[in-house]
Order: C-alpha cells, then structure tokens, then sequence
C-alpha cells in the first residue's frame, strides 16, 4: 500500500499549494515525448516529470538517478492499477463521476478569484481593525435590485437629507429619529457605537473609515438601501478582553419594587467582594446567568462592537486583571464585571488566516467576483450583440414581472417582432446574444435561464427585470466558461484533478483487490501465516498488572482496590428506585429507571448488583424494607439476570423510600472509572503479557513473580508480576494486525506481477536519462 499512499498523499496536498501558483500553461497540441509504454498505452515524460518534481522537490537526493528510478517504478505500479481500473469500467460509474465533479468544484475555487483583489482586502481589513469608527447613520430604504426610479427616488431623498444636516445646520440625530428608516433610530437618534472592521457591510465600513471625525459621508449604497455616514470618533482598537460577570436579572418590564430589589442585592454583593469575598463562590452561589454561573462568571472574548455597548465600555475600563467594575445596567440586569485579561490586537501574519476566511463571506468578496469576471470577459474576448439585447429587453412583458414567464411564448413574440420596411424579424432561439471567445450563447439559452430564475417583483418595469436576468446570465456564462476551460489553460489545476480521478479509480480497486480482500479472505490469511510464521514470534514477556497513578496515596487506594477484585460503577445508573409511600409498588420513573437498569446488566455480564431495601421515617408495613428489595429481585429474575449477579440487604436506619442500588464489576476499566471520577488521569491500570521495552515501570522491576513499586517520569507505579512467558510463536489472533498488513502488502505485490504480465512495461531510457540530473 505504500506506493499509492507516496503518490496519491501529493493530491491532496497540492490543494493549498495552488492557490499562489495560477501560472497559465496552454495545453501543448504536438506530440509529447513517450517515456514509458504500459501494453499499448503511452504515458508522456510530462506527466511523469511534473508528479516527480511536485513530490520530491524538497528532497536531497531529487535528480539523482536512484531517486528517480525508484519513483519510476512506483509510479508505473501505479499507473498499471489505473490502466485495470479503466479497463473495468470504473471511470464510467454514476458514482465515480460524482464523486470527481465534487472534488473538480472544490480544486477549481484557488482560480475563479483574483488573488491580487483578495490579497488587497485582505491588508485593507486589517488596517480597518487597527482603528474603530464611532458613528451614526440615516438609512433611506431601496432594495438591491429595485427599479431605477425607485433607486433615483430613494437617492434624491437622501441627498436632501443630507443637506440638511450638513448646509442646513440641523442636529444630525434628531433628523435621523424624524427620517431614518432603520427602526432603531427612534431610539438612537441612528448612533451605531463604536465598530471596527468586519462588523458593517463592506461598503458601509468603507465609507465611514475614509470620512474624517465630525464630518457626514457622501451618499453610500448597500444592499439595505442608502446612507449616510457621520463620524463622531475614531480611536486606536482596543484588542480582545476577557472578562467574568455576576448578574442580577431586572428586565425593564419588572415591576419597581422588583427592579430596586434588584438594584439592592447587587449593592450588597459588590460591597462583599469589596471586602475581599471569594468571587468563584458567590457567583455560583447568587449569579442569575446560568449559562455562566458553574463556570465562575466567565465569558468568551470580546472585542468591540459585540456586548451591549453599556457593558463593553465598563469592561474596556478595567485596567488589571481581577479589578472589578461597580454594578452596570444592562437591558437583562444588574452586572459586575472582573477582568481576566486583556489582548491586543494581533499582528498582521497571526490574522491572515482567518480575515481571508472572513473577507470570503464577507460582502466585499463581491469586489473580487466583480474584478474576476472583468478579466475573464477581457481574456475571452466577451462580445455582445447589441441589437439582439434590445430587443430581448423590449420585449419583456409583465408575465416576467408577476413571475409567469414562459421560454416557449417569448421565443415565439420574439421570432414575429415586425422587422424595418415590413418584413418578420430574424431572431430566433438560435440567433447569438453574446460569445465568449467563440462560443455562441443563444436567445434560447437565455430564455430557459430567465424562466428559470424569475421571480416577481411588483413595482418593477419589464424591461429592468429582463435586464437584471440578463446581466445574471453573463456573469453565470462567464464564470462556467471559465470553470468548463481550467484544464486547458491551468496545467497545475488539470494535472491536480488527473490525481484526483486516478487516485478515486485507484481507492476502488485497491479496496477490492487488496484492503477488503486481506480481511474478508480469512483462509487465504491462514494460509500465509503458516507460511511466514517465523516473522511473528514472542520474544521473553511477563503477564503482569501494572497500576499507574498521580501519587503515592492514590496508588495505595488503588492496590487496596485491586485486591478486593470489585469495583463500583455509577455511569448511566439511578442511584435509587423510588416506591410508593407504604407500599412495594414502584413510582412511574422508577419502574423506567429498572428497565435502564435491566439493559445495563444485559449488556455487561461482568456487572453484579447489590439492592438494599430502605423505609422513609414514619412509613407502615411490615418488612418493608425487605419486600422492596425483593420486589426488584423478582423483576431482574424474571428478565433472566443469573441470580448469582445478585444480592439484597435491608437498611439499619429510616432513609428513603426507595430501594438503593450498587453495581460492581471486575473490568479492571471499572477500577481505573471509580478511581478517576475527579481527575481523568489520575490512576491507569494495564493488565497484559509485556515484552521487553515495551513498559519501563514493567523493566525496572525483576522479572519474576512478585508485587513491586517503583517510580517513572513522575508517575508512582504498582507491578505485580504474575508469571514470566518464554519466547516462542505468535498465534493469528495475536498477530492479527500485523499479519493482515502483511498479508495486504503480499497480495498487492502479486497483483503487480499479473498487471505487468497484462500490461508489458517498455521504459525509454533516452527520456529516463533526461530526469537525471546529479
């Protein structure tokens, strides 16, 4: 298996590496020297010399002949398993084909961007973090795609305002509380905080960095209508904080009385923690966020712009950590805030990373979408026919608007269109709308994608919806042609996705003939392991059990543990079965939990279970303690749990009324899950034959029967030796693992021998030499 691992590990890797290299290669159409003929098929030394440089080209010994001469040899093993796998049809699946346009979609997105673009947005981002914008805006609504008188209204009126608030000289929130269409602004007068970058829409952020502090920005468009922008403050980022919070809840519907009870315990437990009260403990004890309470008040970091602006400010106040904040109003409650640290903001190559992930989804990777299909266009020598356009937009009607187009009727009003000096028109479904370099796309083809994308839009002219679908359209056709034409003009990327499509064929038949083979062709691994049984033999072992733990005192817990062979488990079990008062007749919950119970013991044979029968204080019945416990007996005995898992007991003293139960095991993983119930690492107990080398607690003691200690990289160990194992052979079941793998490598390397019977293998050496470069 190793060679289709060296190969096929190099597509995947290659991913990454391709987003920085878009060097253009066209496709050569002359004949490309022959290195190696497998059967009748030609594999070119380009193809063998691309996959040999992008996989060994880090290696020292790259060029040398022995290096490529052993990468020659696995790659025609690999080449002949492909060859097999097209021979049966492999390629030609549903499934294959399926599986392939997945992996072409994701190779391809590194070349449907411009880097340049994204890289540019990339460093704008980041300069944008280093500084927050505290601003105020007026939204006059228009939707993205709306008519163009609606669009010219809805511009009109916002110049207006602004005009007001700038030459007029009124007060900026006040007209904002009068006119702004975002609901807040009644409220806020439009006041938006502080932000910084990422947390507006991108032409919004743009706009308000480049407007200096006191002025208001020109018009701006986003998808949510017209703004404008006034800046109030601009200030250095203030990082990430951390912080924790104790919370009183006193919502602004709270009766008064309610909100200064409210206001009074928050007092009060600012004044204990003043007086140096244990913080984790009274916000477990009295904090009203559950969500944060267990957990000693802490809440993710934050930076700007994403709390509730009153406890943003209170928290960025804190200047050292464990200071804490006076009570802060929120619209949930009553807060105080302790900081736990403060980061500033990261360098540029700690936030790369993530801000290109960001600036992907981000609305300005339409800036990116826009500048790639401008160079496509160019590239592809874009030409539109512009009388055919026209027409197709004169020619809309209202079923486009309402949502009730049809291709067919179109194509039909289309064709009878009365042309100049009365003759009929002469476009037809066929007739070219645009080309791209020389691929027609048709009035047909445009006619079935506007019926498919319609939708209605109420309000709009004909001709404008038409032209939206249209300008959809180009740009769908752009970016498929460029996806369609990767391959002949990328050769990194059509050299990737031949990687990926042998290395699928590859899986397949590798699977059938090799992975799944070895495990399911149990005889045929019988077989060669009686032949090869010399490779797998015991060298000189101890069976020993070996106890692991954190200190001296867990480890003597856990000995004493050991030796009493049972241990007590609680995962998944109720601790007790409730009855009914005064009687032996279990609750509705417990009759559940004895079915839980019941699977639980089913399920592991090696658990057994203690009942003890338990009377509440005051309850009647005669031995009614004792028939509770029998009563779950009889049940567990009727589900044919062996008796002999299970024992009763009565309780001396009043308790529950309830029947009490205990699980013990003698899984050696029971001991290690009692032991561990606080601390996960705190005990490990092994119980196992050990070779030499294998366990250096198991090495530093003698190598006879016995129990010893000893101590090893900070762990306290417990060892007892229970008898010594001489050298000797290995049986399957002991060597499965290894034989398999074995058994795996032997039945590929037969398959080789049978490809290369099938498929003769002739090497150029002339080429060969070529590659030789040391």
């Amino acid at each position: 298996m190793r060679s289709n691992r060296i190969l096929f590990s190099g597509a995947a890797a290659a991913a990454t590496f391709l987003a920085a290299c878009q060097a253009s290669k066209p496709t050569a159409s002359a004949p490309q020297p022959v290195l190696m003929t497998l059967g009748t098929n030609n594999v070119p030394t380009s193809e063998f010399a691309y996959v040999y440089r992008k996989n060994n080209s880090t290696s020292p010994d790259a060029g040398t002949r022995q290096s490529v001469q052993e990468y020659l040899d696995l790659y025609t093993n690999f080449k002949l398993k492909v060859l097999e796998a097209e021979g049966k049809g492999l390629d030609t699946t549903q499934a294959f084909r399926r599986e392939l346009d997945g992996y072409k979609q994701q190779l391809a997105q590194p070349y449907l961007t411009e880097k340049s673009v994204t890289d540019q947005l990339v460093r704008e981002a980041y300069e944008h973090s280093q500084k927050e914008v505290n601003a105020s805006h007026i939204l006059i609504r228009v939707t993205p795609e709306a008519d163009p008188k609606d669009t010219l209204a809805a511009y009109n009126k916002v110049v207006a305002l602004r005009q007001r608030v700038t030459t007029g000289g009124e007060n900026f929130e006040q007209v904002a509380r009068e006119t702004s269409e975002d609901p807040s602004a009644r409220e806020n007068g439009g006041r938006l905080g502080y932000f910084t970058a990422l947390q507006m829409v991108y032409p919004f952020e743009a706009a308000a960095y480049k407007t200096p502090v006191g002025q208001v920005s020109q018009p701006i468009r986003t998808r949510f209508g017209y703004h404008i922008i006034k800046v109030n403050d601009m200030r250095a980022a203030q990082g990430e904080i951390k912080v924790a919070h104790l919370m009183v809840r006193a919502t602004p519907a709270m009766p008064a009385a309610d909100s200064v009870t409210a206001k009074k315990k928050v007092d009060e437990l600012y004044s204990r923690l003043q007086k140096g009260e244990n913080w984790d403990k009274l916000v477990a004890q009295f904090s009203e966020d559950a969500g944060s309470a267990s957990g000693g008040g802490e809440l993710p970091p934050f930076g700007t712009g994403r709390m509730i602006p009153s406890f943003e400010e209170a928290a960025f106040k804190l200047q050292q950590p464990g200071q804490l904040s006076a009570p802060v109003q929120t619209p949930y409650g009553w807060h105080i805030i302790k900081l736990i640290e403060k980061q500033p903001v990261p360098t540029f190559e700690q936030m790369e990373p993530g801000l290109k992930q960001k600036v992907a989804k981000d609305s300005r990777s339409e800036l990116n979408r826009s500048a790639f299909i401008k160079r496509v266009r160019t590239e592809n020598r874009f030409t539109e026919v512009a009388p055919v356009k026209e027409l197709l937009l004169a020619q809309a009607d209202t079923a486009l608007t309402t949502g009730r187009f049809k291709a067919d009727a179109y194509l039909t009003k289309l064709a009878s269109v009365p042309a100049a000096k009365g003759k009929k028109s002469t476009v037809a479904g066929a007739t070219p709308v645009f080309t791209i370099a020389t691929k027609p796309y048709t009035v047909k083809d445009f006619a079935g994608f506007a019926e498919q994308h319609q939708q209605p839009r109420p309000g709009t002219t004909p001709s404008y919806a038409m032209q939206l679908l249209y300008d959809q359209f180009v740009d769908q056709s752009l970016m498929e042609y460029e996806r369609a034409n990767l391959e002949n003009k990328y050769e990194d990327y059509r050299m990737l996705v031949k990687e990926y499509r042998d290395g699928i064929l590859l899986f397949q038949l590798m699977d059938e003939k090799v992975w799944s083979k070895a495990i399911e062709d149990t005889v045929g691994l019988q077989k060669y392991f009686a032949a090869n049984q010399t490779k797998y033999q015991w060298e000189p072992r101890v069976q020993a059990t070996v106890i692991s733990a954190a200190t001296p005192e867990l480890l003597k817990q856990a000995q004493q543990q050991l030796a009493t062979g049972r241990y007590t488990v609680k995962r998944g079990l109720a601790p007790e079965l409730a009855f009914q008062p005064n009687s032996a007749i279990l609750t509705k919950v417990a009759i559940m939990q004895q079915k839980n119970l019941v699977s639980q013991l089913k399920g592991d044979t090696t658990l057994q279970v203690r009942i003890t029968g338990q009377v509440k204080a005051g309850e009647k019945g005669a031995n009614l303690a004792q028939r509770r416990a029998q009563h779950v007996v009889e049940e567990l005995r009727r589900q044919r749990i062996a008796a002999g898992r299970i024992s009763t007991a009565t309780a001396s003293r009043p308790a529950t009324a309830a029947a009490k139960i205990t699980l013990t095991t003698s899984q050696l993983s029971g001991l290690e899950e009692m032991m561990n119930e606080q601390n996960p690492l705190a005990v490990q107990v092994q119980q196992r034959a050990f070779p030499k080398g294998e366990s250096k607690a198991v090495d530093a003691v003698p190598q006879q029967p016995g129990t010893y200690t000893t101590q090893q990289d900070g762990r306290f160990y417990a060892v007892r030796v229970e008898k010594t194992l001489p050298a000797g052979p290995k049986t399957l079941a002991d060597a499965r693992g290894q034989a398999t793998s074995d058994y795996q490598n032997y039945l590929e390397q037969e398959w080789i021998k049978e490809l290369r019977a099938k498929y003769p293998v002739k090497v150029n050496e002339a080429e060969v030499n070529k590659l030789v470069t040391k």
